[in-house]
């Protein structure tokens, strides 16, 4: 029996096959092409929360404290991160992005749109750039469901 458009499981099946390659090629662009993905969730996570210690980011990342360690000394040595005695524990050190790291994390996210936009112009049709409209909605309930 074959599926119909409709069908929720094929839709399911046909959003990732299309959404992911999306996300992979949004995420290699990177404008100085040097920062890893990890460098990047590290930078994502400190704009997003806040100034953090170490050992919580390797926890949000999933990752070995040791491993965070090498991420966070790639990204100082940079300057994009800074560590700083956290003040209400003397003995930990809090990372925060310094004002480079939000340029060029923000710099990163301006390239990414730049691309999409341009790509969504020179493709779709201004009919199908409504459609595309219109579904973006209904793709951020399906989002927060998850």
């Amino acid at each position: 029996m074959a599926k119909s458009d409709d069908d929720p499981a094929r839709m399911a099946a046909d959003l990732r096959a299309c959404l992911g390659p999306l996300v992979r090629r949004l995420r290699q662009v990177q404008p100085d092409g040097e920062l890893t993905l990890s460098q990047t969730s590290v930078l994502v996570r400190l704009d997003r929360e806040g100034p953090a210690a170490p050992g919580r980011l390797a926890d949000a990342e999933g990752i070995r404290a040791q491993s965070m360690c090498t991420i966070v000394s790639a990204l100082q040595e940079r300057g994009l991160v800074v560590r700083t005695p956290d003040p209400d524990d003397g003995r930990r050190v809090l990372v925060s992005l310094t004002a480079a790291g939000v340029e060029g994390l923000h710099g990163a996210r301006r390239e990414r749109a730049r691309r999409l936009t341009r790509a969504i112009e020179e493709e779709l049709t201004a009919g199908e750039r409504s459609q595309l409209g219109a579904a973006l909605p209904l793709l951020a309930r399906v989002v927060h469901r998850l």
